[in-house]
């Protein structure tokens, strides 16, 4: 029996051993600065990481821990998120302006320092200061560790697919001008991929993302919409994809020829190329308009697929087109994010927690804002429950919570909407106009530590009903159904998916209707949910978590790091 002790006690010292020997320290510098470029017949300044749109994408392993240095040789205060990190004891590192962090000044710089830990796939990495998303974006790649494999079939190479928006304008001017007016921003020039518009747009027949294939092989794709303000549809001409993750979880296979993908959210699909390679074949996005009423950029984005060892030079091949679907396919959209679900024999697998101590409806939407001088009013506005959120400006939100500083937030966002009404009716304003106008707070809900969260979010229709894609910071959610219409816990809790719900940090409430997330408050810090459409976080369509010290040093807040930068 003392044998076998001793040899179970060498069996888990060589596995503790071997685990941190194939951890790595990964360290990496930004330069953040401004840079020419030429797009659609015009040359325009816009800031960049490393002199490359999009930045550089970060490679690492599951296990290994990050250092990332960012100079700031721009003229605009800039901070990094890295979107989908769990950062458990890391939370300074998450990296929202006013936050979990002052911005990085022009001039300074800052090392995020942290560790991926639990997370496998694909996640990415952007700026989280003003507009700056727009061009200060890159991909963040999760690798198994050494010795582990992807629960598929191994892809003969990987290929990130990074869409994007572009303005023939100065971003961070366009966001200026439109809060100081009230008024939504100008729509986007062109959509992108991989920072290339495609031969569509003007002055861009070669500014266009190809992929060169070999027939029999398979490339995993890692989807990351980037794009500012709109969720897509993408498609490959004659070629089915199979998901195989989302958000850096693994999903049960799911076969499709139409991929929706919200503002925030990243999917991993596998391409078999399997076609002639006489031809060649467009890859395409467009967008996925939820609220027709309101104008869109409605033009497309393409790349093209080249097979190896085809009879025809590249420029005489034929090319087949997608057929996309419509701009306003709400039950396309609809039928691929209800379809993912998680894999629960897969790496990482989480449960869906049974018990739930806080249950919360929160209605997301746009709204006005009444000003005293009536000269720009009213202005356009957004909110969670009637909050419209408003980002401090002396202190960050993380810090307040630290050094228990009163006056920079208040404890007060509600479990429920202060009003309840029928949200998805668009006339029940003609009857109670003063549903337009939300208060603006800067409004936290406190968690206890450890505490689940059962969370409804329910889309309104006040001024437009359309799809919010919501990301939760330092979280992933359990997403346990969604539907359209009011949300009735009597009815629509027998459709929820307790065994194998998609899990994921980004999700597309549906336009007109609602979502059931959970998720264990077991991260303490101050975490942001908002709506990933970025001309509705300006304008207040976000709320705070803040969780609390659990009951030992490992679920406790550290310090701020000496570094963190100062308002």
């Amino acid at each position: 029996m003392d044998g076998v002790r001793v040899s179970l006690a060498c069996a888990l010292l060589l596995f503790a051993v071997s685990s941190i020997a194939s951890a790595a320290i990964v360290e990496h510098t930004f330069n953040v600065q401004n840079l020419t470029v030429s797009r659609l017949c015009k040359r325009q300044v816009v800031t960049v990481v490393n002199g490359s749109l999009p930045g550089p994408t970060i490679r690492v392993k599951e296990g290994d821990s990050l250092v990332i240095h960012v100079l700031n040789n721009s003229p605009h205060n800039i901070t990094i998120h890295w979107h989908g990190i769990f950062h458990r004891l890391t939370v300074w590192a998450d990296g929202p302006s006013m936050i979990t962090q002052c911005p990085i000044q022009p001039g300074q710089r800052y090392a995020y320092r942290f560790n991926i830990t639990g997370q496998e796939g694909t996640l990415w990495w952007h700026a989280h200061s003003s507009f700056l998303r727009a061009t200060v974006y890159g991909a963040l790649i999760i690798r198994p560790k050494s010795g582990h494999s992807y629960p598929f079939p191994k892809p003969h190479k990987e290929v990130p697919i990074l869409f994007g928006e572009w303005w023939n304008t100065d971003v961070v001017a366009l966001e200026e001008t439109a809060i100081a007016t009230g008024v939504p921003p100008n729509n986007s020039d062109a959509y992108t991929i991989n920072g290339l518009p495609g031969n569509l747009y003007p002055c861009s027949k070669d500014r266009m993302f190809s992929l060169d294939v070999v027939k029999g092989k398979r490339y995993l794709l890692r989807i990351i919409n980037a794009a500012m303000n709109m969720q897509m549809f993408f498609k490959i001409a004659n070629h089915r994809l199979t998901v195989v993750g989302a958000d850096a979880v693994y999903t049960a296979p799911y076969v499709t020829d139409v991929i929706a993908i919200a503002p925030g959210q990243t999917v991993d699909a596998l391409l078999f190329a399997d076609q002639s390679i006489d031809t060649s074949y467009y890859m395409a996005a467009h967008p996925y308009a939820s609220a027709p009423s309101v104008p869109f950029p409605n033009t497309t984005t393409r790349g093209v697929i080249h097979y190896a060892g085809a009879s025809k030079p590249k420029r005489t091949k034929r090319v087949l087109m997608p057929k996309l679907p419509s701009f306003f396919d709400t039950l396309t959209a609809h039928r691929f994010y209800s379809s993912l679900t998680s894999l629960v024999d897969g790496p990482h697998y989480v449960p869906v927690p049974c018990q739930v101590d806080e249950e919360m409806l929160v209605t997301i939407g746009l709204a006005l804002e009444a000003c005293a001088d009536n000269t720009t009013c009213p202005k356009f506005s957004a909110s969670m429950s009637n909050h419209s959120f408003v980002l401090p400006k002396k202190l960050s939100i993380l810090e307040a919570v630290f050094h228990g500083v009163d006056g920079i937030f208040t404890p007060d966002f509600p479990n429920q909407p202060p009003v309840k009404f029928d949200y998805t009716d668009p006339n029940v304003t003609q009857t109670n106009p003063g549903l337009l106008f939300a208060q603006k707070t800067t409004s936290a809900k406190v968690l206890k530590f450890n505490t689940t969260v059962e969370l409804v979010l329910q889309n309104h229709a006040l001024i437009a009903a359309e799809s919010h894609p919501m990301h939760l910071h330092g979280f992933n959610f359990h997403v346990l159904a969604q539907g359209f219409g009011n949300y009735n816990a009597n009815r629509d809790r027998s459709k929820f998916n307790l065994v194998n719900p998609q899990f994921r940090n980004t999700l597309a409430v549906p336009v007109g209707g609602w979502a059931v997330t959970r998720f264990t408050a077991d991260n303490p810090g101050a975490w942001i949910m908002h709506c990933h459409i970025d001309v509705h976080l300006p304008f207040g369509l976000g709320m705070i978590f803040v969780v609390e010290n659990g009951p030992t040093k490992a679920t406790t807040l550290p310090p701020p790091p000496l570094d963190l930068p100062k308002c």
